[in-house]
């Protein structure tokens, strides 16, 4: 731990913790005022509190209890909505084995893609071209 002596000659304005510095600049020597850590920063509100993105502004707090009803009136929402599905003949199961499926074809089709764009660079064309080479429709 230092246990020197603190500089306290450099002048402090009001509570923002402002010092004056001097910069060299090509015109000279001048005084500049530095507040904080970012001293030129273009922003004027650098030193802001923290506002999260997933606060809506002017949204009032709900109460627990609040909060619990609306679920249990959201998952009675979804209920139906399965409800309504299942009567129209679909199946969970299905869904889900059919939803695995596209992701697969996602991934296969994302290396198939990642393929064509090496394969581009190495030949020093556009995958487009390569589109056309290969017989691939630009849709694929």
């Amino acid at each position: 731990m230092f246990k020197g002596k603190m500089d306290t000659d450099q002048p402090k304005e009001n509570h923002l913790n402002i010092t004056k510095n001097r910069s060299s600049t090509p015109e000279g020597n001048e005084l500049r005022q530095v507040q904080g850590r970012t001293p030129c920063s273009k922003f004027k509100r650098v030193h802001s509190n923290f506002k999260s993105p997933l606060q809506v502004p002017g949204s009032a707090k709900v109460s627990p209890e609040e909060e619990v009803s609306e679920l249990q009136r959201r998952r009675e929402q979804l209920d139906s909505e399965i409800a309504l599905l299942e009567a129209e003949g679909y199946n969970v199961e299905e869904l889900e084995c059919h939803i695995d499926k596209l992701h697969e074809y996602n991934n296969i089709k994302d290396i198939g893609q990642s393929l064509l764009g090496r394969i581009a660079a190495l030949r020093g064309t556009t995958t487009r071209d390569l589109y056309s080479h290969f017989g691939l429709d630009l849709d694929d």
